[in-house]
């Protein structure tokens, strides 16, 4: 699911009554080229994830203004968005919405995707079962209590900015819940970091459209990690 687009280009009016928000995950990080899982811990962008950072914010600089600029207060999220504000000329601070942060996820947070099994079993149960209200031991969450927090987070920006057009910087695993919440899909797909996704929120309708899904036409030149975040797949 890599790349599903409509070119938005720099002419376009966001409709009246709709809010479009362009949801964007964050540069790689060195835990994500090392395959280690970060949830809410933190993990710096590598260099690669500062050339995807640079890259989103130069395609984003071409098109329509963005109204606001919001993001994860994680770090990785905070510096993707602050160079996408710098390059679009945005003229205010970036806001801070803990709720766009990624998932908790227990126990897991630190290890390397390949020894959850061994090492965290119950986690990992977890973690990959189909029963969505399962909480992560360790003080994870659940999937319903991620999708819940993602979208109502991203609803409670939309209905600020109706007829406009906001930024908003976040996570694999929040991107991922709100698609599927948003759908009904049992999938999202790979999500790649640096991705662009823009979606429209009729507040009358309380209906979300998905206008592209894991853009990654901008990153051509600087590449990104083939294995995206796929929370629904045992070999991340």
């Amino acid at each position: 699911m890599v790349g599903v687009a409509t070119v938005i280009g720099d002419a376009h009016e966001v409709p009246y009554g709709v809010a479009e928000i362009v949801l964007v995950r964050h540069g790689e990080t060195t835990w994500n080229a090392s395959g280690r899982i970060q949830g809410q811990l933190e993990s710096e962008l590598n260099e690669i994830g500062w050339k995807q950072a640079e890259a989103i914010a130069e395609r984003l600089s071409k098109e329509l203004k963005p109204r606001a600029i919001y993001s994860s207060d994680l770090m990785r999220a905070k510096n993707t968005a602050e160079m996408i504000a710098k390059k679009c000329d945005y003229a205010f601070e970036v806001i801070m919405v803990p709720e766009l942060k990624e998932r908790h996820v227990g126990s897991l947070q630190g290890y390397v995707w390949g020894e959850i099994q061994e090492k965290e079993p119950e986690a990992y149960y977890a973690f990959f079962s189909s029963q969505n209200d399962l909480e992560i031991p360790g003080g994870g969450e659940s999937f319903d209590q991620l999708c819940e927090r993602s979208v109502a987070a991203l609803e409670k920006i939309a209905s600020k900015h109706k007829g406009e057009r906001v930024i908003v910087v976040s996570h694999g695993g929040v991107l991922r819940a709100v698609y599927m919440a948003i759908t009904k899909e049992p999938s999202a797909g790979k999500i790649m970091n640096g991705s662009v996704n823009v979606m429209h929120f009729s507040e009358k309708e309380k209906k979300w459209v998905f206008k592209s899904w894991n853009d990654v036409t901008h990153l051509g030149d600087v590449g990104f990690l083939q294995r995206g975040f796929d929370g629904d797949s045992l070999h991340q």
